[in-house]
């Protein structure tokens, strides 16, 4: 069985590519907490696609809680001074927007303002 499910914050703006015959992907940096040191967090790619894509270039941003249910992905290659390089990042299945960013006070009427 491949299930992984991370919840954290998003490290990086959402990426939005189109991958050919009308497919699209959205690529996120999430940090996850390590539940045994403070301070400490885990660095996992996120890979999210076509309609979830679109939803996750649309309303997440960096710092955004976010929720992932997927699977784990492995893959390898040669970069350009021919070292193997290997990977490991989740294919979505899900995303949950759990929160967003903290805002100040002044920003807040603005934000429910664009978000009605």
């Amino acid at each position: 069985m491949n299930t992984v499910m991370l919840v954290g914050n998003l490290a990086s703006d959402v990426e939005l590519k189109e991958v050919g015959e009308g497919k699209k992907v959205a690529t996120f940096l999430l940090a996850v907490d390590r539940p045994t040191k403070e301070d400490a967090a885990d660095f996992v790619w996120v890979s999210a696609w076509d309609r979830q894509a679109e939803l996750c270039d649309e309303y997440l941003t960096k710092g955004h809680l976010v929720g992932v249910e997927g699977r784990l992905r492995s893959r390898s290659w040669e970069d350009g001074d021919g070292n193997r390089r290997n990977a490991v990042d989740v294919t979505a299945g899900r995303v949950k927007f759990i929160a967003r960013p903290s805002r100040s006070e002044a920003e807040a009427p603005l934000e429910e303002a664009v978000m009605a």
